[in-house]
């Protein structure tokens, strides 16, 4: 006559490594397992956001220095305005010769 045993667990149990017997630690490593392989916010999800959010940040440096250097491209375009508009449409004063030299290059 077969013994049947009380816990249909514990045959399951004996065949663990003696540290995975300790229920605590199991329950323990299971949990672990589960939060970093099958949870909604495991650690490939964390990295991939990581990931965008440091591309994000790239980015952000990126056009904040575009932004600057238009801005300062603006500032030295009222400055030299009248210089801008005599080189690039022949603007001329009243009482003034335009002579255009083409270089040939």
């Amino acid at each position: 006559m077969a013994i049947i045993a009380s816990n249909p667990f514990q045959s399951i149990m004996r065949r663990l490594p003696a540290p995975l017997q300790n229920r605590y630690y199991l329950t323990l490593t299971i949990f672990f397992f589960v939060m970093v392989f099958l949870d909604r916010h495991n650690l490939w999800t964390q990295w991939r956001l990581q990931q965008s959010i440091s591309r994000l940040e790239q980015d952000k440096n990126f056009y904040q220095n575009k932004i600057k250097e238009a801005k300062d491209e603006a500032e030295d375009f009222e400055l030299t305005k009248e210089r801008f508009a005599r080189e690039h449409y022949f603007m001329k004063q009243r009482n003034e010769d335009v002579f255009i030299i083409v270089d040939k290059q």
